[in-house]
């Protein structure tokens, strides 16, 4: 039956995707950058709705009164496919940083250009440090959140990688608190799988905080998040 559901789930994702890619890219070039945001994050909130209806996830989000009403860098964990979309629609105005050649995609890497990423080459890491901070400081001053991944790949469910020091310091070098996130979307939508399993995914909204030690406050939110998956 796991494995009906989450046929299900790919028809009607897979499908609604192209559609909200089509109709994005024809009606995005003439929005501004705000209502392109506002729109295209509907299909990210459409996709959680038909997890949960098909394979019976459901998204608990713990914390939201955490939440900056100020530009800020949010750190979060990285396990699966579920943190990339999610995100979109939970948080606004946002910039995702992403891997460059997922904007080649006919359609929908057409469309996630139309959002202003921060698209780096991961085969040059010193040039694509220098340009999240370049990039991440500049969409900061222009009001909108900024997502990173620290662990920088895809972790296993209850595992957390190392933490990656530059999302903290594009934070020190801005002035604006880090919003660390945790979520378990591993447990339900492991990486690479594609069994959804039912059961709940939780994100916990932390207390921001300003950085003062970039490689200490790395440090501090792997073990709060180390400590969050295992409590």
């Amino acid at each position: 039956m796991i494995v009906v559901r989450s046929t299900i789930f790919y028809l009607g994702y897979l499908s609604s995707g192209i559609i909200a890619s089509l109709l994005a890219c024809i009606i995005g070039p003439f929005l501004g950058l705000e209502n392109r945001l506002k729109l295209f994050s509907q299909w990210p909130k459409f996709a959680n709705w038909f997890l949960h209806l098909s394979c019976g996830i459901k998204v608990e989000i713990i914390g939201q009164e955490n939440l900056p009403t100020e530009p800020c860098v949010i750190v979060s964990n990285h396990q699966g496919q579920w943190e990339t979309y999610s995100m979109q629609y939970l948080f606004h105005p946002m910039c995702t940083l992403l891997k460059k050649e997922l904007l080649y995609i006919p359609l929908w890497g057409w469309a996630m250009k139309m959002l202003n990423p921060i698209a780096i080459n991961r085969s040059k890491p010193k040039e694509a440090i220098l340009q999240t901070l370049e990039e991440g400081s500049n969409r900061l001053k222009n009001g909108m959140y900024v997502l990173l991944f620290p662990e920088g790949t895809r972790v296993k469910a209850g595992r957390v990688g190392k933490y990656a020091r530059s999302s903290f310091e594009l934070a020190k070098r801005n002035g604006v608190m880090v919003l660390p996130l945790c979520h378990n979307s591993g447990d339900c939508w492991p990486a690479h799988k594609f069994i959804k399993k039912p059961g709940k995914i939780k994100l916990i909204i932390g207390e921001p905080f300003y950085v003062e030690d970039s490689r200490q406050s790395a440090s501090d939110v792997r073990k709060w998040v180390e400590k969050k998956l295992n409590s």
